[in-house]
């Protein structure tokens, strides 16, 4: 029987990636976003080859309501929830902690800390109705406890994803519900781009992010193979460990990388 997947913010980036992979699978997907005219062109494209496995519903990952009502739009539509991925999130361009705005602090925070937290509250209610179902949770920068300059606000709140992801497998012990985090690595999308408004800034980091970056096409496979085939609550799906970015940055002087092509 296909698997029925949620994905929060999947109308573009790595959430778009793996729904597309997710339908190439065989699986029936629920995509998410939080404006209607982004979700229309979403569904669209993806219906077009795949018809009646897609579906869509709007949801602002800050608000509790909008997480139960895709939840219940999902199960609806098709029956039950397999998966829920809370991959929805912002970063913000990079400046010093007391540089950010007021308003960017709240909004990273809500997005990336509520939002999570406020998915996989939902997606458990909803699964231990249903008998059971996986919950998995993204990582990224400062979730392994690396820190960087100019990133310590969304690195905190990636922080705080790692600890609830493994505080929450430990909850589950025994429990129809799993969970699993996604730490994907460096990947090149527009919300990592978008950090560097400065072109001279951005010049200066792109020789590192074409040792150690990866091109989305190259990882969202790989994400949605290991999510379907994982049985062990409280995996950690990783990308890109620690000794394979020794090694890229061991043969960069005789591989050349440019995963901006």
């Amino acid at each position: 029987m296909s698997k029925v997947i949620v994905i929060t913010g999947s109308t573009k980036g790595i959430g778009y990636g793996l729904a597309e992979e997710f339908l190439k699978r065989g699986c029936s997907v629920v995509v998410s976003g939080r404006k209607q005219d982004v979700l229309d062109q979403t569904l669209s494209k993806l219906s077009a080859t795949y018809k009646d496995n897609v579906a869509g519903c709007l949801c602002d990952v800050t608000k509790l309501e909008d997480h139960e009502r895709l939840f219940a739009f999902a199960k609806e539509k098709f029956g039950r929830v397999d998966v829920w991925i809370n991959n929805a999130g912002v970063a913000h361009q990079q400046r010093n902690l007391w540089e950010l705005s007021n308003e960017v602090v709240e909004t990273v925070v809500k997005s990336n800390v509520l939002g999570s937290l406020y998915g996989t509250r939902t997606a458990y209610n909803g699964m231990m109705a249903q008998g059971g179902g996986w919950i998995y949770n993204f990582e990224g920068f400062g979730s392994n406890g690396n820190v960087r300059e100019g990133i310590t606000l969304y690195g905190m709140t990636k922080a705080a994803i790692a600890f609830m992801g493994k505080s929450f497998a430990a909850e589950l012990k025994g429990s129809p519900v799993k969970t699993g985090l996604i730490q994907p690595g460096m990947v090149i999308t527009d919300m990592v781009v978008g950090q560097y408004s400065d072109p001279q800034e951005f010049a200066k980091v792109k020789p590192i992010f074409n040792i150690i970056a990866s091109r989305l096409e190259d990882v969202v496979p790989a994400i949605a193979e290991k999510i379907l085939s994982n049985e062990t609550n409280g995996a950690r799906i990783d990308l890109l460990p620690r000794w394979k970015v020794m090694l890229r940055f061991l043969s960069a002087p005789f591989v050349k990388r440019n995963v901006f092509d």
